[in-house]
């Protein structure tokens, strides 16, 4: 008995000794730059060449968006543009030589131009038109041409053009003085598929036959309506919510008439077209803000298995022009996305970029999830939450609510390098998806028409009251920010909700409604009864209202610390928004940074750029938030760019 208990308690004690635990990634988790954090590379494009042995892409790796062909053998890179200014994107390989196409503006104005580079290397402006912005709309079937739009005859309205492939003449296919939305061009040049805005919801669909000039009107009933592709089977493939809340694939004969609900999921289907021999169908998803991909086969209805990646989602597919091969990207809210080849009949993958800065460990980067939580009235309001590591309730963080763009769009669960660096240095941050977002049926849309600086102001400001309630968040430092529509309801909640933010950044945000709305750039005049429809008729009774929603007028307001970044080129939202928004909160005394780039647009394309405006701003949050001392912006060894301060001088 005496050795059982000996036996007994030695084992007792080896028991009890702990194994040594690896360190968590709180412990280990470095602060990275912004200038390493905006070092990941962007990616994008991916038409492949006639021989599939290349893709043609484009990616931001030289500091601004260049283009590069890639081999699908060896990942091979060769630059194709080498641009130092504007940004340049790839558009499609030719389909039956490497001659290639791609487009490029003026550092952000959205006057985009369709351009040839030659097989030589040599490139020109197939649209050269002045003021007229080109958009490529897809190859015909015999590969002798391909279709654009462009504005030139009238800068309203977009007309259709065919552009031959041997003398790169334009001609005029379909002239639009109606303000149709051009949305699909047949491979037979059979017909057209044009829209009309009734509201930023709804829009009506017809179908234009080229021949005799006949147009059809293919849905039955108001609703949300677009044009997907015409199948090998002959009909005409479409998105409609008719009677429901989500958006849900038909089909539509033209020989006869006759329609067919052809596929419904439980959220949005926002997007289905067919491969070019059409053996496959691929289907996009917009499931609780990501993309969720389907790819069946046509004959069968068979699902193509998709490539598993771990821990990545697929987020877009792409095929080659005899099927054998598909490429696609992958990634998530915790890693950029990278670009992959796929072989469908051997199962071989092949990695082609490598985009997540070697100096960033990617654990350290944080996935995002999704939540839920009750606004004011009780609507439930879907949000992402991007958590730092570091926070605990013993180290609570503070936090920022992060509004998208739009009105109208959406955060989606895609890899956002800024939200990212201000996460690592330990913010929290929600990306609410307030009622007016898209994605989540066609009654939450509409829920802020003629109600934004209200109920979706409200909205955010339930997130806030959600973040503070959370025991690793530190409910007393709160602030909001966000860009153009998110822009805007940053300044509502410091001007009309002063005491629930601490501080506020407003990227190229709307200020004044009235102005904005008789500003918008001539090309949107298609959709301007519609954008009428949700914000007010600036030339109406409503600007009355439209001027009470505008934090310009109410400046005195504002208390709470604030930094406007803006783009001098940006169509949207003009630079004089920024400027007076910052004269008048500078008046009340209140501190006020202002970052103005003469080289950008309506969002900040360029790396340096980027490093400058997102490092200002964690800067200021770290002062004025946090309350600690700034942190240097770049390394010693980045090169300072030029960038203008200050400025509330009006236009």
């Amino acid at each position: 008995m005496k050795r059982i208990a000996i036996v007994l308690a030695l084992a007792l004690a080896v028991s009890c000794k702990q194994e040594p635990q690896a360190p968590s990634v709180a412990e280990t988790l470095e602060s990275y730059t912004i200038a390493q954090m905006m070092d990941n590379e962007a990616v994008g494009g991916g038409s492949f060449s006639p021989d599939h042995s290349e893709l043609l892409v484009h990616s931001n790796r030289s500091g601004i968006y260049n283009v590069y062909t890639v081999s699908t053998a060896d990942a091979t890179w060769r630059p194709v543009t080498a641009s130092d200014s504007s940004s340049a994107f790839a558009i499609s390989f030719f389909p039956e030589d490497t001659r290639k196409l791609f487009r490029m503006d003026n550092n952000g104005d959205e006057i985009w131009h369709i351009y040839l580079m030659e097989e030589d290397g040599t490139h020109r402006d197939l649209t050269p038109d002045a003021g007229a912005r080109a958009l490529f709309y897809g190859w015909a079937e015999d590969k002798q041409s391909f279709f654009y739009g462009s504005n030139a005859r009238d800068n309203r309205f977009t007309d259709l053009y065919q552009m031959d492939l041997e003398t790169f003449t334009p001609e005029l296919v379909y002239q639009n003085d109606e303000g149709y939305s051009v949305e699909m061009i047949s491979d037979d040049k059979a017909y057209i598929a044009l829209s009309r805005s009734l509201n930023t919801n709804d829009a009506d669909l017809f179908l234009y036959k080229i021949a005799d000039g006949s147009l059809v009107q293919i849905n039955e009933t108001q609703s949300a309506n677009s044009a997907q592709d015409m199948g090998p089977d002959g009909w005409f493939y479409y998105t409609t919510d008719a009677g429901g809340e989500f958006a849900y694939l038909m089909r539509y004969n033209p020989a006869d008439g006759t329609r067919e609900k052809v596929m419904e999921r439980d959220w949005d289907i926002s997007g289905s077209y067919f491969t070019e021999k059409g053996t496959y169908q691929v289907t996009y998803v917009n499931q609780d803000a990501k993309n969720a991909i389907e790819v069946t086969e046509v004959a069968t209805g068979k699902p193509v298995a998709m490539p598993a990646l771990d821990g990545m989602d697929v987020t877009s597919v792409g095929f080659a022009a005899d099927e054998a091969m598909m490429r696609f990207f992958a990634g998530g809210s915790h890693t950029p996305s990278n670009l992959y080849v796929y072989d469908l009949e051997s199962g071989e993958m092949n990695q082609l970029s490598d985009v997540l800065n070697p100096e960033i460990t990617p654990e350290h980067l944080v996935r995002a999830s999704v939540v839920r939580f009750p606004s004011f009235d009780g609507l439930e309001i879907p949000a992402i939450y991007y958590r730092p590591h570091q926070a605990s309730a013993d180290h609570p963080v503070p936090a920022l609510v992060w509004v998208h763009g739009g009105p109208g769009g959406q955060s989606r669960q895609n890899f956002n390098p800024f939200l990212q660096y201000l996460v690592n240095h330990g913010y929290a941050v929600l990306a609410v998806n307030n009622r007016g977002s898209s994605g989540y049926g066609k009654t939450f849309y509409q829920m802020d028409n003629q109600n934004h600086g209200d109920k979706d102001l409200k909205d955010c400001i339930a997130g806030k009251d959600w973040l503070a309630q959370q025991p690793d968040i530190d409910g007393e430092k709160i602030g909001i920010l966000g860009g153009s529509y998110g822009g805007y309801m940053t300044m509502a909640a410091l001007t009309f909700a002063p005491e629930e933010f601490d501080v506020g950044v407003n990227l190229f945000g709307v200020t004044n409604w009235i102005r904005t709305l008789r500003s918008i750039p001539p090309w949107w005049a298609s959709f301007k009864d519609a954008l009428y429809d949700e914000m007010g008729d600036p030339y109406s009774a409503d600007s009355v209202r439209l001027k009470a929603i505008s934090p310009l007028f109410h400046t005195d307001q504002v208390t709470k610390p604030l930094i406007v970044l803006q783009g001098s080129q940006d169509p949207r939202v003009l630079q004089v928004e920024s400027d007076e928004i910052v004269a008048g909160v500078r008046a009340n005394g209140v501190p006020v940074e202002y970052v103005l780039f003469e080289d950008e647009g309506h969002g900040f394309v360029k790396k340096e750029n980027q490093i400058e405006a997102y490092g200002q701003v964690l800067n200021f949050l770290d002062t004025y938030l946090k309350g600690e001392p700034a942190t240097p912006i770049r390394d010693n060894a980045m090169e300072q760019p030029e960038m203008e301060s200050g400025g509330a001088e009006q236009e």
